[in-house]
């Protein structure tokens, strides 16, 4: 590893390029499992190796990609998985050798989702890449390089599998979209922000938009992270041409091209699909002109959830951190969570950030309950409505471990003290998952009296944070509020603490405010104005109800009196907004039903639709009104946010998820007055391709729009689609493929059609398939995502251009 590391300082690393594309190109057919190569044509693997070898690349990764039991199940391989990764590695030691040459185990995409987002659990994902990273170990290899991923707890599992399972470095990057996100909508600075606290030696991006597209996203990763940025961009998109997947971008266009990576910061390159020897010999001779650049910025204390980064710093604006999804006191809050609802706690989170929350605690300690039950269910349910990371406050280790694997991003605890036994319990966890620390200036001592008491207990969470590998900048500390009417003198003992740790152990500091007011009357004034003072010693972040107008006055007009708010531009803008307009529970009475139906599926509120549905059967709407004047307008609002980038493939499984839910409860009830459905689609992955999300997606969409779907799942054959189209009497083929090798079959039953005279229209998608391959084959129509594809599918209806 040592080496490695000496090496990644002193040169600009080149990692070899595509592999599948020149397996196929020497033999391996089309559907066929690349990774069975390994065992049944290993001379022609060990050749491709000596090739990079040759061209000059400094990392050969094994053909290993796919080599999970998830996907070798589909070739009937999955009780060979450990003998072909095994195998791999063997195959790429003994033909990529060399001083300073590496081999890397390659890990590819589940091709299935975590949970919420799909079937597969938490520790489920873990396993599969556990494996093979143990594989990798048992073989000797010298890296991981995790490759592709798309969703970010997929990324998380990966990186936890790959170093809990193996000595070495690990690599890792992500695909990201044309617009500029993975498609689940994170973005570079979230996903490096997540992965560098993991414990990975490089991060970066690969496949994805070609080595001109991807620049931009380079860009970002290199000024988000201060780990070297690992960027493999294909040769340009692939196109078809007589029949063959052709790939533009010559090895004299990439090689132009990545050198400005290379400019911009990015420490190590190479090449994807389509990519040959020919493109790895001239990076590496364009690469050897030049030498890492290494940085060393400052970025503070970052948190994220799936889609945003929140920074808690001495130096930016503080942070306010909600605090009404928490149980005490509240009786209503804590009877759902005894009922496993989350009606409240939706409001709360959604409430709490139209108000200007930053960042939301999520307590839900109930006596008599599953604890970490209940933070395993409501975590996702919360991030699947607001978009703003979460602080997981609690302080027994089995509850937040539970929660840290049900969260998507990196994740605040609330909190760890200065006890050995919350040391040695949670600090272990936060190392694990990258969370972020809130630290508390409390010991086996009790409550400390003085700020030097705090300031000492905090300095020593710190160092024994640092021993166990998390640096201080991962902790904010809590400088202790003590009730005021007990203990008169605290109060400025946690004023005068504030500034003591932002000065001297440069830990930006946090409070939970509401706790100076205890047993006083009018609790709230005596909050607003300890609020202010503690703005005014340098409080970074506080816990506090932002639905308290005034409070949130305090804050804007606070930050422009110390100087925090650049020119007064939040203040100003916040006066310009006046009162915030949070709905009230009262509120929906003044909603009609239609209202509420559609914003249950606007908010993925699946919990509560049956609810609504009853109601609304219960007045004078028929379930037929119900569907086309509050179901379609719902998911269509939906649709609508998700083309403009406001909602991501998280909100749009949620919404689907609520329709789907919706159209069972009113089946029976439609199913008295049948009505014919809209039109009858049939589905399927194309001959050879195993890969069927967006398909999936695309189906529950479909349905959601009222059309009969004939789903043939993936791996289908033309003459099966076609027969089963014939039976259903459909008007249209939707055909999927993900690789560019299955991508031919789609042209082929387009003929088939056109020579058996067949009334079959056929759209086409997939992230191999783009509008020019469309109109090449003759297709109806081409759709780039789900949502387009209704739109698609509508279109070719009402205009009544089916075949």
């Amino acid at each position: 590893m040592n080496s490695f590391l000496q090496f990644l300082a002193s040169k600009i690393i080149v990692v070899d390029g595509a592999m599948g594309t020149l397996l196929q190109a020497r033999g391996l057919p089309a559907g066929a499992c690349p990774e069975s190569y390994n065992l049944t044509n290993p001379e022609i693997v060990a050749q491709i190796h000596r090739d990079y070898l040759l061209a000059g690349a400094d990392i050969a990764t094994a053909n290993t990609f796919g080599a999970i039991p998830l996907k070798l199940k589909e070739y009937g391989l999955e009780k060979q998985t450990k003998e072909i990764n095994l195998r791999a590695i063997q195959l790429a030691r003994k033909s990529f050798r060399g001083e300073n040459k590496f081999v890397a185990g390659s890990m590819g995409p589940l091709g299935k989702f975590i949970e919420p987002l799909g079937e597969l659990s938490f520790d489920e994902a873990y396993e599969q890449f556990a494996l093979q990273a143990n594989a990798f170990e048992i073989a000797g290899a010298d890296l991981v390089i995790i490759e592709t991923i798309g969703e970010l707890s997929e990324l998380r599992a990966a990186i936890l599998a790959a170093v809990e399972n193996f000595s070495g470095p690990v690599l890792a990057t992500m695909t990201f979209e044309a617009n500029g996100r993975t498609f689940t909508g994170t973005d570079p600075l979230t996903a490096a922000v997540v992965a560098e606290r993991l414990g990975i030696t490089a991060f970066g991006a690969n496949c994805s938009l070609g080595s001109e597209g991807l620049l931009p996203i380079a860009k970002k990763l290199v000024d988000a992270t201060n780990l070297p940025i690992l960027i493999s961009p294909n040769a340009g998109l692939p196109e078809i041409h007589e029949g063959k997947t052709i790939f533009k971008e010559t090895p004299e266009i990439m090689a132009e091209n990545i050198e400005k990576y290379i400019l911009a910061g990015v420490g190590l390159v190479g090449s994807c699909c389509g990519s040959t020897p020919a493109h790895t010999k001239l990076i590496s001779e364009m690469a050897s002109k030049h030498r890492p650049q290494l940085r060393a910025q400052d970025f503070g204390l970052r948190v994220a959830s799936r889609s945003k980064t929140v920074t808690i710093s001495t130096t930016k604006m503080p942070i306010i951190i909600g605090e009404r999804i928490n149980p005490t006191g509240k009786k209503a809050l804590s009877q759902e969570i005894r009922e496993g609802k989350t009606e409240i706690i939706r409001r709360e989170a959604i409430e709490q950030v139209e108000a200007g929350a930053h960042i939301l605690d999520v307590n839900l300690g109930v006596p008599g309950t599953d604890e970490s039950s209940s933070m395993e269910k409501i975590i996702p349910v919360i991030q699947s409505i607001v978009d703003v990371p979460l602080m997981i406050d609690s302080t027994n280790p089995k509850v937040v471990e539970r929660a840290l694997k049900s969260y998507c991003g990196k994740a605040i605890i609330n909190s760890v003290n200065g006890e050995e036994e919350s040391l040695d319990n949670i600090l272990p966890l936060a190392k694990k998952y990258g969370a972020a620390v809130l630290a508390l200036a409390l010991d086996e001592r009790g409550l400390p009296e003085t700020a030097e008491e705090r300031l000492l207990i905090i300095g020593q969470i710190a160092k024994k944070a640092e021993e166990y590998g998390i640096p201080k900048n991962e902790l904010v500390a809590d400088c202790l509020v003590l009730t005021a009417s007990a203990q008169p003198e605290g109060s400025k003992e946690t004023l005068k603490s504030l500034t003591m740790v932002r000065e001297e152990l440069g830990i930006p500091t946090s409070l939970g405010v509401s706790n100076v007011s205890f047993g006083l009357p009018n609790r709230p004034l005596v909050n607003k104005a300890f609020y202010a003072m503690a703005l005014a010693y340098g409080l970074d972040a506080a816990i506090i109800n932002p639905l308290d107008q005034k409070m949130m006055d305090i804050y804007a007009a606070a930050n422009v009196l110390t100087n925090r708010d650049s020119q007064g531009a939040h203040y100003i803008d916040s006066q310009k907004k006046g009162e915030p307009k949070i709905e009230k529970p009262e509120d929906k009475k003044a909603l009609t039903i239609i209202d509420r139906l559609q914003q249950g599926v606007l908010l993925g509120d699946s919990e509560n639709i049956t609810q609504l549905l009853k109601e609304a059967l219960n007045s004078s709407l028929t379930p037929f009104e119900i569907f086309n004047q509050a179901l379609i307008p719902g998911i269509e609002e939906v649709g609508k946010l998700f083309g403009e980038g406001v909602y991501f493939l998280p909100q749009l499984i949620a919404s689907s998820d609520t329709m789907t839910a919706a159209f069972q409860y009113l089946k029976p009830e439609m199913e008295k007055s049948p009505v014919e459905s809209l039109g009858t689609i049939v589905l399927a992955t194309v001959k050879g391709d195993i890969h069927d999300i967006g398909k999936n997606i695309f189906a529950v969409l479909l349905k959601n729009h009222g059309y009969n779907v004939i789903d043939l799942g993936r791996n289908v054959d033309n003459e099966v689609i076609i027969k089963e189209a014939k039976a259903a009497e459909a008007q249209v083929i939707a055909l999927s493929a993900l690789m560019t090798t299955t991508m031919p079959h789609m042209e082929e039953l387009i003929k088939k059609i056109a020579q058996g005279d067949l009334d079959f229209s056929v759209i086409v998608g997939g992230a191999a398939v783009n509008q020019q391959y469309a109109e090449q084959i003759g297709a109806d129509g081409y759709a780039p995502d789900a949502i387009r594809g209704v739109d698609l599918v509508k279109s070719l209806f009402a205009r009544n251009q089916l075949r």
